[in-house]
């Protein structure tokens, strides 16, 4: 006698994994589970000068300073509307550095936090060539889910320190070709 079938088991040879899905901009967006630490409430943000313009602040996260981006300005749209379900996530990122790879702490602005779901496999698409409003270096790939596609983020490209730094403004009185970004703009 053959055993029922169920649902939430994996095809054979069919890799499933777990991402936290979440709001933003009226899109669905995923991430990883592994590489979400903890989902907290908006709140307490300290503004820091210089910074670019989508990163929001820093807060302080038991005794640990974490910079918190806006996913929405990372994207290059316009800020996150801050409403009652807005929160942050904690996402625990590589951050190359002159020491090797290490391990950073950011938190995420997104509009509301929705679920985690199994994706398997065979139901992610590489990302789209065009046709996205985001950088496909941004993009891990597409999930298929009941015939809509949810956009699983490449948190390590996103969240870059290094590549955040560049956006950076030039400090007033500072030589713009010495900048970083002006190489790079």
């Amino acid at each position: 006698m053959n055993a029922p079938l169920r649902l939430n088991e994996p095809r054979a040879g069919v890799e499933r994994q777990q991402h936290l899905t979440f709001a933003l901009g009226g899109e669905m967006f995923a991430i990883g589970i592994l590489s979400v630490k903890e989902i907290i409430e908006y709140g307490g943000l300290t503004t820091v000068p210089m910074m670019p313009d989508c990163i929001k602040g820093v807060i302080n996260l038991r005794g640990a300073v974490v910079p918190v981006v806006d996913l929405a300005r990372r994207f290059a749209s316009r800020a996150t509307r801050i409403n009652r379900r807005s929160c942050i996530v904690i996402i625990e990122t590589a951050n190359e550095n002159d020491g090797g790879c290490g391990r950073q702490d950011v938190g995420v602005i997104v509009d509301a936090v929705s679920e985690v779901l199994e994706i398997h496999d065979d139901q992610i698409e590489p990302p789209p060539a065009f046709g996205t409003h985001i950088r496909t270096d941004f993009i891990a790939g597409m999930g298929k889910l009941d015939g809509r596609f949810v956009i699983i983020l490449n948190v390590d490209k996103v969240l870059s320190m290094d590549e955040l730094a560049l956006l950076a403004p030039t400090p007033p009185g500072a030589d713009a070709s010495a900048a970083p970004h002006a190489a790079a703009a």
